[in-house]
């Protein structure tokens, strides 16, 4: 086994600790600090794990938010089998960001109408 860097985003958990549940919150702020970035791109930001983000960004993010780096981003250590493919392994390991845990909605039941 063999383990690999990653890291968990944080900013959606940030974001709510400050009392900023909407993405459209945070998208004039970063505009205030010189950073212009369309509605899907604030969107993508908050909920998605970036692969690419500038400095300023980031530095514009841990200014709004009053945080540092370690509350937005957390490295991990993640534990891959060698010769194993994505393919043939199903999917990502078990470092993926926490889904909704034990919350799952109910199956639903379908049933013939009735005659």
């Amino acid at each position: 086994m063999t383990e690999k860097l990653d890291y968990r985003w944080h900013l959606r958990k940030v974001m709510a600790d400050r009392g900023m549940f909407s993405t459209t919150d945070l998208r004039p702020l970063l505009a205030e600090r010189g950073i212009d970035l369309s509605s899907s791109q604030t969107y993508r930001l908050v909920v998605e794990r970036p692969e690419r983000l500038s400095l300023k960004t980031l530095m514009a993010l841990l200014d709004i938010l009053g945080c540092t780096m370690e509350d937005l981003i957390e490295p991990i250590a993640v534990r891959h089998a060698r010769g194993r493919t994505a393919a043939a392994g199903g999917g990502e390991e078990t470092g993926a960001a926490p889904g909704v845990g034990d919350f799952r909605p109910k199956r639903a039941r379908i049933v013939p109408p009735e005659e």
